[in-house]
């Protein structure tokens, strides 16, 4: 692992393996009675979010913690960020209190690249979302989710997505979350279509590794993973399609299009959803949805994450001599 996890397209195949099957491990403490490891005891995590976020703050507060690492979170609201004081202030304050790493989410693209080679600080970065750019730690789980349902927990370890077909439906063009994904699952060998109407493909978009798609009916049979991505109104300063209804009728997901794909294919979504609009309750709530799922697994990705970054590179659960390392319950 390097020192800095920034964008997925800095992952190398055996990169990305390593994280899943560190992740795999990972999710095996969440099944104990006592949810911890000492692995990263006296180590000091910051979260430092400009942006509004629930699952991703706290996840990564709870993959710390159940690393026995100590947390500090810091929110934009309420700082002195609110007084003007730059990014780079910011930082030096948190290397002056010793922080291990910082987990960044900003909402200016590149923010977390200039925290990482700036010298500001002298811990890890890991982006947990800036801009429209990347977000590569819900690329991972959302590969560790797939590769789960459609190889399994136990016989996909070492494995990569080879030959699985993914199809990302929705707002392209403000979405990290598809960008890192692009990146991410054609590292493990996936094939990724990306399903938009032609306004919310973003310009360049040829010469990403995928192929492109304005007609969701055309591809649904042939998909292992249909990801359903949220309409980012919040980022949007125009009027990208007629009406939410039109939206609805030609891009969103509900029960007759999942019914015609694969038995085995999973419906997808990062959170937080549009109920109605991309996709319906009777899909959000079916047992081919693994939104919850999702959810669970970013606490594993993100503790393998910290893990690989602060801890090493030995296999998580053991020590570099073979020996067990002793978890909380085992004192």
């Amino acid at each position: 692992m390097k020192r800095h996890l920034i964008s997925a397209a800095d992952l190398t195949r055996d990169d990305a393996v390593l994280i899943l099957d560190t992740a795999e491990e990972m999710a095996r403490v969440a099944d104990r009675p006592i949810k911890k490891l000492p692995t990263l005891r006296g180590r000091t995590v910051v979260n430092l979010f400009f942006e509004d976020s629930t699952r991703t703050r706290i996840s990564f507060e709870a993959a710390a913690k159940r690393l026995s690492a100590d947390v500090i979170n810091f929110s934009a609201k309420g700082s002195s960020v609110s007084k003007g004081e730059s990014l780079k202030d910011t930082a030096l304050t948190l290397e002056a209190m010793g922080a291990d790493a910082v987990v960044i989410r900003h909402h200016d693209s590149g923010a977390p690249h200039r925290l990482a080679t700036s010298g500001w600080i002298g811990g890890s970065v890991v982006n947990a979302g800036d801009g429209t750019h990347e977000h590569p730690t819900q690329a991972l789980l959302d590969a560790f989710t797939m590769r789960r349902r459609l190889v399994g927990a136990d016989a996909g370890l070492g494995q990569d997505l080879a030959g699985r077909r993914i199809t990302v439906v929705g707002d392209i063009l403000h979405s990290r979350v598809a960008r890192s994904n692009v990146h991410l699952l054609t590292t493990l060998g996936a094939e990724v279509t990306l399903v938009a109407p032609p306004t919310l493909v973003p310009i360049g978009v040829e010469q990403w590794p995928c192929e492109v798609s304005y007609d969701l009916d055309a591809v649904l049979a042939k998909s292992d993973a249909v990801m359903m991505l949220r309409v980012q109104r919040e980022r949007m300063n125009a009027a990208f399609f007629p009406t939410e209804r039109e939206y609805a009728r030609r891009y969103g997901l509900d029960g007759d299009r999942m019914a015609r794909m694969p038995e085995h294919a999973i419906v997808m979504h990062p959170g937080p959803m549009n109920r109605g609009m991309e996709i319906t309750a009777q899909v959000a709530d079916s047992p081919r949805c693994t939104a919850v799922e999702q959810v669970a697994n970013g606490v594993s990705i993100r503790m393998a994450v910290l893990y690989l970054l602060l801890g090493g590179n030995e296999p998580a659960l053991t020590a570099g001599n073979g020996t067990s390392i002793r978890t909380e319950e085992s004192k």
